[in-house]
């Protein structure tokens, strides 16, 4: 069931997103030739005044054709021909449909919750050396770790793994007033927990408050900026060299990890929450990732749409765009040498585990 749920939550993303191109195209008076669900031949078709509507047989991607969108012509409503800030708009608005989704499904995951854990502390456990006069206190609320916000409690230890390390820049507010501790030592201690294993903890417990409807629309707003806050990290990561190709994942690797995650939740409706949360923090990632400036995703076509937008404002001339899309072409196979290369590390990882 889960790779099921899987296979639609990509679908309906993918649809999603290119919906959000259909709209803003449509709206912006630019002629779509064909909206597509899925790749290769169809099968189911229909045409709808200037508009084809179609569903393929593979279940990988999915398309808005728009007229003139990577070649001259002289149809007045072709992608080429609108204003360059209508042209924007168009190529944001995948993005903001994955985004606004994330967001939507973020608010359904956490609606049934009941309580929620604040960043603020509530006690210290005898053993713990990280409160004092010069330390932590209780009632302080964590406003940032290292220069990082935090908004929810769960963001205090996802920045302290994200950092390894025991002396950490912390920001607290303390009595209406904000008070920094530099460097200051997060000592862990080894406590034996119920299993008999054990564990290494500072010994600080949070405040939890009770959850009513407009808590829960702020918190799944915080967990939204958390997972876009994640997704940037790692990109940091990446670009720094402190992860490589082993530590990237592919669409088989996030379905295994949905599986998992279905099949350790105790019921059907915490395994359908799991999912959810999976689909939300997909959507975000791919909102994200789809405006990075790579040729072939939507943020290396607005680049090259500023780009020659400013230069044709300089130079008076019309650059053809058939030429930006040999380089978005070239991205293009790029990305799926990448894709297939992840693709098949994530089945050698889960064939040989």
């Amino acid at each position: 069931m889960a790779i099921i749920f899987a296979i639609l939550l990509f679908s309906i993303l993918i649809f999603v997103h290119e919906l959000g191109h259909f709209l803003a195209a449509k709206a912006s008076k630019v002629q779509v030739n064909e909206f597509a669900i899925f790749m290769g031949p169809a099968i189911w078709k229909k045409q709808i005044g200037e508009t084809l509507y179609s569903i393929r047989c593979i279940p990988i991607g999915g398309y808005c054709a728009m007229e003139g969108e990577d070649s001259d012509t002289d149809n007045p409503r072709s992608f080429q021909k609108a204003a360059w800030w209508k042209r924007l708009i168009i190529l944001v608005a995948g993005s903001g449909m994955n985004f606004i989704t994330g967001i939507l499904l973020m608010c359904i995951v956490f609606m049934p919750v009941q309580q929620i854990a604040l960043p603020v502390i509530s006690k210290f456990a005898s053993y713990s050396t990280v409160d004092g006069a010069d330390g932590l206190q209780v009632g302080d609320k964590i406003l940032e770790v290292d220069g990082e916000k935090i908004y929810v409690q769960s963001d205090f230890s996802t920045i302290l793994t994200l950092n390894p390390g025991d002396y950490h820049d912390i920001v607290v507010e303390r009595d209406g007033k904000k008070v920094t501790l530099d460097n200051f030592y997060l000592e862990r201690h080894p406590v034996q927990l119920e299993d008999g294993s054990t564990r290494e903890m500072l010994g600080m417990s949070f405040e939890i408050a009770k959850a009513d409807f407009g808590t829960k629309i702020q918190y799944a707003w915080y967990q939204t900026i958390d997972t876009a806050r994640i997704v940037r990290l790692s990109l940091q990561m990446l670009v720094s060299g402190q992860v490589g190709l082993q530590d990237m994942g592919g669409p088989v690797m996030i379905v295994d990890q949905m599986t998992q995650a279905a099949d350790a939740s105790e019921t059907w409706v915490d395994a359908m929450m799991n999912l959810l949360y999976y689909g939300a923090f997909l959507a975000i990632n791919l909102a994200i990732m789809n405006l990075l400036p790579i040729p072939a995703l939507d943020g290396g076509r607005v680049v090259g749409l500023l780009l020659t937008t400013a230069i044709e404002t300089i130079t008076r001339k019309k650059i053809n765009p058939k030429y930006e899309g040999y380089i978005h072409a070239a991205g293009m196979i790029l990305l799926l040498l990448l894709m297939a290369v992840i693709l098949f590390k994530d089945v050698f990882t889960i064939v040989t585990r």
